[in-house]
């Protein structure tokens, strides 16, 4: 199976609704599952999770305006309230996550057998997401186009832009989660791929106010890889060893919080980000890691079910149950993404080229 690619042109508002038409059911559905996340997760009722997402609309207004034109143009696309589409973009903030995700990677030009920056990461979720998640291709009036894996109703997760710059992201949670106020998580991601200017103003990002963690891996074509742990009020970095980068769920900056992470037990995210460097080693030191290297890498199963490629353990709870939704690759020289749809040990990578999508909306093969 294949993900939908949702392609939406113009001003930002154009995009927005553009995008909230096309997706209109999947971004219903999207929010249906999350009002019983919202709930069990979080506590909130279905009026309180509107109120709350006006509330992250106004921050979002106030320091990523064009994102904001955006979101409002998905609730007049889509026919949602403009509170549940900000509240689906925050729904990192609304939610207390009992689980961890993602396992991510940044291989530095002069380490790949082209000579491109590579970046790849897996995707772990919820499994009642899946039916939900799809690529969005966008351009914009001035010219910039950004393709990312999205879920429905929500503007990006990991993507490229046609700067080159390409972003990956890791769940944190910190101590000084939680506060009122800040720019949503997945807010905070479309802001790193809507900066037209490049890799030094996408990594402007870590002045925008928070009040929950986030990691985020971004890389440049021809370039280099920076990661940046980001917590409410504080920034952590991380910069290539040996032309790799890798992160999980936990901070290895050693920036001034308690990791929340630690109270949920440990876990895979101690072992996976250097798991994932030293599957890749040898062909790092060789600097021969291919796309097909990254993808192969993504489906290690080293402390399986709870692996870079995550699988549903049916002896967890279920509020417990989470397994990689989606694989990503991405070659930001070539501005191309290999995608796939559940766990990359048991499903194709679809590929979708930023110089082809506004032509047509169906990706061609991939391994």
């Amino acid at each position: 199976m294949t993900l939908p690619v949702i392609v939406a042109e113009g001003t930002p508002t154009e995009i927005g609704v553009s995008y909230g038409r096309q997706a209109a059911e999947l971004i219903a559905g999207n929010f249906a599952d999350y009002l019983v996340k919202f709930r069990v997760s979080g506590g909130h009722d279905p009026e309180t999770v509107t109120r709350l997402g006006e509330e992250f609309r106004a921050t979002t207004r106030r320091y990523t305006p064009r994102i904001a034109a955006m979101l409002d143009g998905v609730a007049e696309g889509s026919g949602l309230p403009v509170g549940d589409i900000y509240a689906l973009n925050a729904r990192t903030e609304l939610m207390v996550p009992k689980i961890t995700e993602c396992t991510g990677v940044a291989v530095l030009p002069e380490h790949t057998s082209s000579g491109h920056t590579l970046l790849g990461q897996n995707w772990d979720w919820y499994p009642s997401q899946s039916p939900f998640t799809l690529v969005l291709a966008t351009r914009d009036e001035r010219g910039h186009e950004v393709l990312a894996l999205a879920e429905a109703g929500m503007l990006a997760k990991a993507g490229l832009n046609s700067a080159g710059v390409g972003v990956g992201v890791n769940l944190l949670a910190s101590d000084r989660d939680g506060g009122p106020g800040g720019v949503p998580y997945h807010v905070l991601i479309r802001a790193v791929l809507d900066a037209q200017e490049g890799i030094s103003v996408s990594l402007g990002v870590c002045s925008l106010p928070r009040s929950a963690s986030i990691n985020l891996l971004i890389g440049v074509a021809g370039g280099t890889a920076v990661d940046l742990e980001l917590a409410p009020g504080l920034t952590g970095r991380l910069l290539p060893v040996d032309g790799l980068l890798t992160h999980s769920n936990h901070f290895v900056s050693g920036i001034g919080i308690r990791d929340r992470f630690y109270d949920l037990g440990g876990g895979s995210s101690l072992f996976r980000d250097f798991r994932l460097r030293q599957v890749l080693g040898a062909a790092a030191a060789e600097r021969r890691v291919a796309e097909k290297d990254v993808a192969e890498a993504l489906q290690d199963h080293l402390g399986y079910p709870y692996a870079i490629c995550r699988h549903v353990n049916p002896a967890d709870p279920e509020e417990l149950w989470s397994v990689t939704a989606s694989s990503v690759v991405m070659d930001l020289d070539d501005r191309r993404m290999m995608v796939t749809s559940g766990a990359p040990c048991a499903n194709p990578y679809q590929t979708i080229e930023l110089r082809d999508v506004f032509d047509s909306a169906r990706p061609i093969s991939g391994f």
